[in-house]
This record gives C-alpha cells, sequence and structure tokens, in this order.
C-alpha cells in the first residue's frame, strides 16, 4: 500500500471536481487519477473538459451552474453524487471561488476526495 498521507497536488483534481489524491483507488496504485485514466473514455465530462483544454468544469463558462449541464449531470454521475454524497457541484464552486491550490489544500487537510452533501 502507498503512503496514506494525502498531499495537495492540484494534478489530482479530477475533472469533475472530486479530489483524486484523496480517493483509495488511487492511494492503493490502482488508478492513475483521472487526468492520466485513459481508460475512462467513456466518461463524457473528461472527454469535454479535455477537448476545450479545461483543468475542470470549473474552467467552463458555457455551463456556470454544472447542474444544468447535461454531461456533468448525467445519471451515472447522479449515481455515483448518490452513493458517495458528494457535492460535485460544491467542489466546481469552490474551485471557482478559491483557486485550484486552495481547493487541493482544503481537501487534502480535510482528507475528502469530495465535499459532502
Amino acid at each position: 500500500m502507498k503512503n496514506n498521507v494525502i498531499k495537495a497536488n492540484i494534478k489530482n483534481i479530477a475533472f469533475c471536481g472530486l479530489y483524486c489524491e484523496a480517493c483509495g483507488k488511487y492511494k492503493n496504485g490502482k488508478c492513475p487519477g483521472c487526468a492520466k485514466n485513459e481508460k475512462a473514455s467513456w466518461c463524457g465530462i473528461r472527454k469535454c473538459c479535455l477537448n476545450n483544454e479545461y483543468k475542470s468544469c470549473a474552467d467552463c463558462s458555457t455551463y456556470p451552474d454544472p447542474m444544468k449541464c447535461k454531461l456533468y449531470n448525467n445519471p451515472i454521475s447522479r449515481v455515483i453524487g448518490f452513493v458517495l454524497r458528494s457535492n460535485r457541484s460544491g467542489c466546481i464552486e469552490y474551485i471557482r471561488e478559491n483557486g485550484y491550490e486552495n481547493y487541493a489544500e482544503h481537501m487534502a487537510s480535510e482528507g475528502n476526495m469530495t465535499m459532502k452533501r
């Protein structure tokens, strides 16, 4: 098992706002993180962000409310949000208001991969 210390690393903020650095699969070396996970070709959010050169949905000006975006608020993401009790739109809003560095520091200090609803 890898080191359990959760670091502040802006490169491990997922396109949808989750914080990969605190994810169990990432910490156990079973996932490279969202940005490097080429097996996640099914993820529309990932495709959109890569195509538009966004670090995350926080950079998108087309949909200022991520819950109105059909890619962001799709059935798979709603199930993930329910299971994780995730407030992904809160994550995106935090990034927009405070920046990527502050978000990574906040999530690392909390030890969470998502903000909770």
